[in-house]
């Protein structure tokens, strides 16, 4: 059995990690953001960058590295993504 199952609502997902019980709500960037790591291992921040801002229509620039920061950590806190 895999350890997270991921349930997807349209944008949104949950995903509930079968380890520990618990489960995590994800938000249309974390989403997106996961897809993206998900088809393209070893992707440059850069990379990541331009795609996030060119799939969700949003401009380049400190918020959106912002936004990508803080869903990288989230990912990472609950284990979505290994630590680098």
């Amino acid at each position: 059995m895999a350890r997270f199952q991921i349930k997807s609502f349209e944008q949104e997902a949950v995903v509930f990690d079968t380890a520990s019980g618990d489960t995590h709500y994800l938000a249309p960037f974390n989403v997106v953001l996961f897809h993206l790591l998900q088809s393209n291992p070893g992707m440059t921040l850069d990379d990541m960058h331009r795609a996030l801002a060119s799939r969700l229509s949003l401009e380049p620039g400190p918020a959106l590295l912002h936004q990508t920061d803080q869903a990288l950590a989230s990912l990472h806190r609950i284990g979505l993504l290994e630590a680098p």
